[in-house]
């Protein structure tokens, strides 16, 4: 099979394929024939050799945190039925999933519906989850104002449709104008620029900030937050999480917040696997990369290039 391995830490470029058996499962495993691999901010950073004690790895190792696509053998004590089915399923940071072939543990698949095609699939095993979660921990309603920054990420781009699906308005930030068209697209009420110096001038108060860029984007959205509301600071891409003393009454909740059990995260995946196939939610798949494409890939996400979802297709 096709592999992606880091054999040292470095920039993009020490993503290597490499040709490899094809892996066999063990107990409680699964072979899945890879049609669409997840990609994370993470997965950079981990590359990069900052993953530090929350994130180890040995050299070499090989990326790709999880997939969709079909099962094709399994191991000793899992249901021979899976085989032939399509599932999606995390693997963890070093998980193999930047291949034609993954091993998956059995416990974790979830079906994908018939009417969700592997890319988008791919594209809420993790953003999709961490989404629906983050809504359910800030308790957004009906009628609230919801900034959203990072708002052209894959995560991002489902909260923008989740928070209309909620009944919130959605105020939408990210940079450039090809991302603020796409956010249009997505039904975001309003978007703004944050490159611009004083891009907070142009937001009113808001009742919640789901705050996916983290840094000093974080920080000055915190700033929006009206007197008692709640603000979620969970992403890292500007700098670290943004970590803004409680004030003013503002509830504050970091990503410990959706540090999910396995139990639930399949729950929350199959929610939201389902509101991609009752076409509530479209995931933004901005990029498409093969195998050999995957330095090209991380280098478009750590530059922030890159718009929506970025997939591999083996």
């Amino acid at each position: 099979m096709r592999a992606i391995e880091v054999a040292r830490y470095g920039g993009p470029e020490v993503l290597v394929p490499v040709d490899v058996p094809d892996p066999l499962p063990g107990p409680g495993q699964v072979a899945v024939a890879v049609g669409a691999a997840d990609t994370l901010w993470l997965e950079t950073q981990v590359r990069a050799g900052r993953g530090g004690p929350f994130f180890p790895t040995e050299l070499p190792y090989r990326p790709g945190v999880g997939v969709a696509g079909t099962v094709t053998t399994v191991g000793s004590g899992v249901d021979p039925q899976w085989i032939g089915r399509r599932a999606v399923a995390r693997l963890g940071h070093t998980g193999g999933g930047y291949a034609t072939l993954a091993l998956a543990p059995a416990a974790g698949l979830v079906p994908v519906p018939d009417a969700v095609e592997d890319p988008d699939a791919a594209a809420v095993l993790h953003d999709g989850v961490t989404g629906l979660a983050l809504l359910d921990v800030v308790g957004l309603r009906a009628g609230e104002r919801v900034l959203i920054t990072a708002a052209a990420g894959g995560m991002g781009a489902l909260l923008v449709q989740l928070a209309r699906s909620a009944g919130a308005t959605a105020i939408a930030a990210a940079r450039g104008p090809a991302k603020l068209d796409r956010l249009r697209e997505l039904g975001a009420h309003q978007v703004v620029d944050y490159s611009a110096a004083d891009w907070t001038a142009a937001v009113d108060p808001v009742d919640v900030v789901l705050d996916g860029a983290g840094g000093a984007y974080g920080d000055a959205a915190f700033s929006l937050v009206r007197d008692g509301g709640r603000f979620s600071g969970h992403g890292t891409p500007a700098g670290g999480f943004a970590t803004p003393a409680p004030a003013r009454g503002v509830t504050v909740t970091g990503i410990g917040a959706v540090q999910l059990s396995p139990e639930r995260h399949r729950a929350y995946l199959s929610a939201a696997l389902d509101a991609v196939a009752e076409k509530r939610i479209s995931p933004l798949i901005g990029q498409l990369y093969r195998l050999d494409e995957a330095p090209a890939a991380h280098r478009g996400i750590e530059d922030r290039t890159a718009v929506g979802k970025t997939l591999f297709l083996p």
